[in-house]
């Protein structure tokens, strides 16, 4: 088994920085999951205690809207991660994650992230510089959408325009 997750890191971007011996270790602290089409990785409100990688298959990311409907955030395919602030931090999680094919995941715990700092510090240091890296990414597109939907429409429209100048 840890050679099949050995092989997933490679398509993994958030692992590009680490060396063959880098991988083999942390891939030690990595466990297999396999979701069939409906399945539910984690639902919103969970403790989270682990990040999951997409090897295979896609996943469907809903959150609860304040009128009590279920709003589709994302939907990730092959070498996306999910969950990455819960091995940063012990908050629940704040969305629902659900297979919408079958799926494999290779998942890290807030443990075995931990150990990964303590025996390996610039490994752990390599990782924690892409989570940060691809939570900033993700917290830039976060900005934009919301600015984005909180414009009325003519106002979208001249930003962009003046973006474009």
């Amino acid at each position: 088994m840890n050679e099949e997750i050995l092989n997933s890191l490679i398509y993994i971007p958030l692992f590009d920085k680490l060396d063959t011996d880098e991988l083999k270790f942390i891939a030690s602290y990595m466990q297999l999951i396999n979701l069939k089409e409906g399945e539910i990785a984690f639902k919103e409100g969970d403790v989270g205690d682990f990040v999951c990688f997409v090897v295979d298959g896609k996943l469907e990311v809903t959150k609860r809207s304040n009128q009590g409907g279920n709003v589709v955030l994302a939907k990730l395919s092959k070498g996306r991660s999910i969950g990455e602030m819960s091995i940063i931090d012990s908050y629940r999680r704040s969305a629902t994650v659900k297979a919408i094919s079958e799926t494999k995941l290779v998942t890290l715990s807030q443990y075995g992230f931990e150990t990964i700092i303590n025996k390996f510090p610039k490994t752990g240091i390599k990782i924690l510089k892409e989570l940060a890296r691809l939570l900033s990414l993700n917290l830039r597109s976060t900005s934009s959408r919301f600015v984005d939907s909180a414009l009325p429409p003519r106002e979208v429209a001249r930003a962009t325009a003046v973006n474009h100048r």
